[in-house]
């Protein structure tokens, strides 16, 4: 059976995808007395983890400002876990989205296309506080804020696409293969130490940047840290290589969602 048009029927549905996500925003943090503070808070724990860890501890600087300090290297690294945590709950969640919802399985007529892409909408919610929170603090840096940081949109857009993809196919697999969960958490830290989050580029060994230069998660993240921190133009052809990619994920993410979703029923 061929795939129907993702898009169509998500427009279709706008009003489910609207309310499905507003859903996802207020489950998320149901019950807590912070609300959607933790959405700052959480990043801003693992963003002093890290710079303890890496800053403190191994003095660690991306060393593109000739000025930089301990401040400098925090946005840094605080932007480039904003974007990369939009990644990571994504690979997170992904496998019990419709494991955690058979009453709309059962539902024939019910797009279970909602489920994953309301789930990324509300990742996408929170990444943006925390960028919001650093252009906030972005103007007290060396580098200061300025004109560039207006391209961060196309930045973002093709991370929100390969977000979508990985959900859309982690749902999937995620009904038939349950074992997923045990070995999304290694998945996300090793995407992690791979896409540059905790040191420069510039520091990884010819060898291995052969290979760590084709990850588009890498090059977006380095491209807003340029844009927003460093006030360098976006290099158009590593852009387009990351649109590439982001839209082969998830054109294959929601290949694998149809063909798979005629069985989630018998399986669940």
């Amino acid at each position: 059976m061929r795939p129907a048009n993702p898009f169509s029927t998500l427009y279709r549905h706008r009003d489910l995808v609207v309310q499905f996500t507003r859903r996802e925003l207020e489950m998320r943090h149901k019950g807590s007395r912070l609300g959607h503070l933790w959405a700052l808070l959480s990043p801003m724990m693992m963003l002093g983890l890290y710079l303890f860890v890496f800053g403190l501890i191994f003095g660690g600087k991306f060393g593109v400002l000739p000025t930089e300090n301990f401040f400098d290297f925090a946005l840094a690294l605080f932007l480039g876990l904003s974007l990369f945590n939009f990644i990571a709950e994504a690979i997170a969640v992904g496998p019990t989205l419709i494991v955690n919802q058979p009453n709309f399985v059962k539902k024939v007529v019910f797009p279970l296309e909602i489920i994953p892409l309301s789930s990324v909408a509300s990742s996408l919610y929170y990444s943006l506080l925390s960028v919001l929170l650093l252009l906030v603090l972005a103007p007290f840096s060396h580098g200061g804020l300025s004109w560039e940081c207006l391209a961060l949109p196309a930045l973002i857009a093709p991370l929100a696409m390969m977000a979508l993809g990985i959900a859309w196919a982690l749902a999937a697999v995620g009904v038939f293969v349950r074992d997923i969960n045990h070995v999304t958490a290694f998945i996300s830290t090793a995407i992690m130490y791979g896409s540059a989050i905790v040191y420069a580029p510039s520091r990884v060994p010819a060898v291995v940047w052969s290979v760590l230069r084709f990850n588009p998660l890498l090059i977006l993240i380095d491209q807003a840290r340029r844009v927003v921190l460093w006030h360098a133009p976006i290099d158009l052809g590593q852009l387009t290589y990351a649109y590439l990619c982001s839209g082969t994920v998830l054109a294959l993410g929601y290949l694998v969602f149809s063909l798979l979703r005629p069985y989630f029923a018998e399986v669940i």
